[in-house]
């Protein structure tokens, strides 16, 4: 699995290399509470079953296409070269990861609807995901204009989008028992949270916020 993020992990290394990143500012995803905002309830992927793989594989894949949507808008609107490359870096990590999910969701589960699949906590089962779901999922905003503030409402949206690409990874790790999978988890938990400490940055460099 390593191997298939070496493109995006030279383009990450080398936009981290430009400034300091705040590793030591790791932060395990809280817990998913009933007070939790409705984004992190979006992400809880249930228990530990015989399709927990396959919710988490329809959730991440949903959740990618949501940053691939935000970083093409960085490419269109943004006129700070470091915001450019974190978009090209995104883009290319998550392309790579969806097509490897969508490879191991007709792998592990070839009776698989097309439906993508969330855990109904209320009813204890699996069900299709309704549209509203899906779009809460994706978490993906419309920017807005080339403004003087577009990178500021980028930041904005992406980093609490990546936190929720951390707690779904974080189910992963407790709840998968495919190596191949954890492994994934523990790169998106990786390059993730590298990624939210450097846009936390700028967001204070740029706008003191």
């Amino acid at each position: 699995m390593k191997s298939k993020h070496s493109f995006a992990s030279v383009l990450l290394l080398g936009l981290l290399s430009s400034g300091p990143v705040l590793l030591d500012n790791y932060v395990t995803p809280a817990l998913i509470t009933q007070n939790a905002p409705a984004h992190e309830m979006s992400m809880d992927l249930g228990p530990k079953d015989s399709e927990f793989d396959l919710r988490f594989i329809d959730g991440m894949i949903l959740h990618h296409q949501g940053a691939l949507a935000m970083a093409e808008a960085v490419l269109q609107n943004s006129q700070r070269e470091e915001m450019k490359q974190l978009a090209i870096a995104i883009i290319a990590a998550q392309e790579q990861e969806i097509a490897q999910m969508q490879q191991w969701r007709q792998q592990w589960y070839p009776n698989a609807g097309p439906e993508a699949l969330m855990y109904h906590a209320q009813m204890g089962h699996s069900m299709p995901m309704s549209s509203e779901m899906k779009a809460s999922m994706m978490m993906s905003e419309d920017l807005g204009n080339a403004d003087a503030e577009f990178d500021l409402r980028f930041l904005n949206a992406m980093i609490p989008h990546h936190e929720g690409a951390l707690i779904m990874a974080e189910q992963a790790i407790t709840n998968s028992d495919r190596p191949e999978l954890q492994q994934l988890a523990e790169d998106i938990l990786t390059s993730q949270q590298q990624e939210i400490n450097q846009m936390t940055q700028w967001r204070q460099q740029w706008y003191g916020k």
